[in-house]
């Protein structure tokens, strides 16, 4: 392959954001056509990298992947490299592809290059759960498709019926496309993690969510661990970049600090109390909390996983969740002197 990404595994440092996509009034209505909300598509990315994000990842499941067109998809994308090339067009954006089979994840993949994004949020078609080879030849197949577009692997035990096999981690290694892996959540700092990093070594992250980062960090180190994804950066990424930032200067009694207050922040909040239940409400939970805690104006989730078949209990909780992220905010202004972004 001639072709090569614009960026390797070991470039893969800091924070990477996972917004949801922007949504007009009426988008969550049947009969809604282009529901994105493109100027606030714009000022999001815009206020991401002025803030200080390490990268940005699009459409994945809280992303709305699932849930938007093709025209619409094709738009915000168009959008959102337009964006990047204003304001910084080395800065790493990875916008989702997956689809339900591999001709039309290459059709994206090659509509995302043509734009010149830096690479793809991928995971993989799960209407018939996916067997190691099955996987692995899905992965060798999409890379030699598109050898000039990066890939973040995205791991999602609820969305993909279950988790990437060791195995297919030793053909990942050899795929210069793959520069980092989502991992599934709550699984950091265990057995697997630790069994499937013995594979990847410091090929590329298996990147931690930001409130595992910091025990992940401390175990394995920033060459094994320097990047962590984070939907939560989506209410404000302050805190999560006042994280990375003691991590990086080995400040690890204020890392730990920052952790603990993120966990507490978080307690509420059903994705750690019932993650089985959390995976059927996902979507419209992640609107609720983003759009509560003021950074972003997501507007409304698409159909046909809306906000009004949420079970009260559930919107609850995940306002209590915005109101201790928002306290938290306020702690750290006070401990570090650094004043966290109002965003809109």
């Amino acid at each position: 392959m001639s072709k090569q990404p614009k960026v390797t595994g070991r470039d893969m440092r800091g924070v990477m954001a996972y917004p949801p996509t922007p949504a007009l009034p009426g988008a969550e209505r049947v009969d809604a056509a282009n529901t994105v909300d493109l100027a606030e598509t714009e000022r999001m990315i815009r206020a991401f990298i002025g803030d200080g994000v390490d990268a940005i990842a699009l459409n994945g499941t809280l992303g709305e992947m699932a849930t938007l067109t093709l025209d619409e998809w094709q738009a915000y994308a168009g959008c959102v490299a337009e964006t990047v090339r204003a304001v910084n067009p080395d800065f790493p954006v990875f916008i989702g592809a997956t689809t339900l089979n591999t001709r039309d994840t290459v059709s994206r993949m090659r509509f995302l290059a043509d734009l010149g994004v830096t690479g793809t949020l991928l995971g993989r078609p799960m209407w018939g759960e996916m067997v190691a080879p099955v996987m692995e030849r899905f992965y060798r197949d999409v890379a030699e498709a598109v050898p000039e577009l990066a890939i973040v692997v995205y791991d999602n035990t609820a969305a993909f019926r279950g988790i990437i096999p060791r195995r297919v981690y030793r053909t990942l290694v050899e795929l210069p496309q793959v520069v980092a892996v989502k991992y599934a959540g709550g699984a950091s700092v265990g057995f697997r993690y630790h069994n499937d990093m013995a594979h990847t070594g410091t090929r590329f992250p298996l990147m931690p969510i930001e409130t595992d980062w910091f025990p992940a960090w401390e175990m394995y180190g920033e060459e094994l661990v320097g990047m962590a994804w984070s939907s939560t950066t989506a209410m404000g990424p302050g805190p999560v970049l006042e994280l990375r930032d003691a991590l990086r200067q080995g400040r690890f009694d204020d890392a730990r600090w920052l952790t603990e207050r993120l966990r507490w922040a978080h307690e509420p909040f059903l994705v750690g109390q019932d993650f089985t239940e959390f995976a059927k409400y996902n979507v419209p939970l992640e609107k609720i909390r983003v759009n509560g805690a003021g950074y972003l104006d997501v507007g409304k989730s698409r159909v046909p996983y809306t906000e009004d078949l949420v079970p009260a209990e559930h919107v609850t909780t995940t306002e209590e969740h915005v109101a201790r992220y928002k306290q938290i905010g306020a702690e750290i202004e006070k401990r570090f002197g650094v004043r966290q972004s109002t965003g809109r």
